[in-house]
């Protein structure tokens, strides 16, 4: 019984975190350009871990009845993503693109990149509403140890998912060394991060 909730946990999971979003674009970035890649992969995966076992423990029900809180991190994170998105484009535009072999010339300190994990996973209320909650409320088909199980296996999928994304990408570098490749990375990411700030300001959270 343990085993089946833990399996179920771990796919259920697994279906929601590898759809394509802010923080996995994020972290697939950080991966080509191996830039602190063990922090942001760590960042992701304990956040996820405190959002699933959050839901599991009941706070899911809370979170989706706090509608403040819900508008809050819906306008927070559309700027956020608005903000990131236009960057990309500018990117894009310039064909600015940094190799491997570039990244001893990097500003970009290790705060700026915690920042960022954080608020890709914190400033987006779909996290709330597909780990959370959601998660938290398959979780109560199962009792005692076996939703705890449910849990662990729901983080166990976190942990496998963002660490193959994070050391996976340097096995796609080869077809980065080519410029155009990044400003089509980064036109991707620009698209996607504004599409996703026009839904959380036209579409209500619930």
């Amino acid at each position: 019984m343990l085993f089946t909730a833990a399996l179920a946990g771990f796919f259920s999971s697994a279906g929601l975190i590898i759809a394509i979003g802010a923080q996995n674009a994020f972290i697939l970035k950080q991966g080509l350009q191996r830039r602190y890649v063990s922090l942001v992969v760590i960042v992701a995966m304990f956040s996820d871990i405190v959002l699933i076992m959050s839901g599991v423990a009941g706070m899911g029900i809370l979170i989706s009845e706090w509608s403040v809180l819900m508008q809050v991190l819906r306008f927070g994170g559309a700027a956020f993503l608005g903000i990131y998105g236009l960057m990309a484009a500018w990117r894009a535009f310039k064909g600015s693109y940094m190799l491997v072999s570039d990244r001893g010339h990097d500003d970009t300190g290790w705060v700026k990149v915690l920042l960022a994990c954080l608020a890709f996973t914190f400033l987006n209320p779909h996290a709330y509403i597909d780990t959370t909650v959601l998660l938290g409320s398959l979780s109560t088909h199962y009792i005692g140890a076996a939703r705890w199980a449910f849990g662990i296996g729901a983080c166990l999928a976190s942990i496998v998912w963002f660490t193959g994304l994070g050391y996976g990408a340097r096995f796609l570098q080869p077809v980065f060394k080519n410029p155009v490749a990044w400003r089509v990375l980064d036109g991707l990411i620009a698209i996607f991060m504004l599409c996703l700030s026009v839904m959380m300001l036209t579409h209500s959270i619930h």
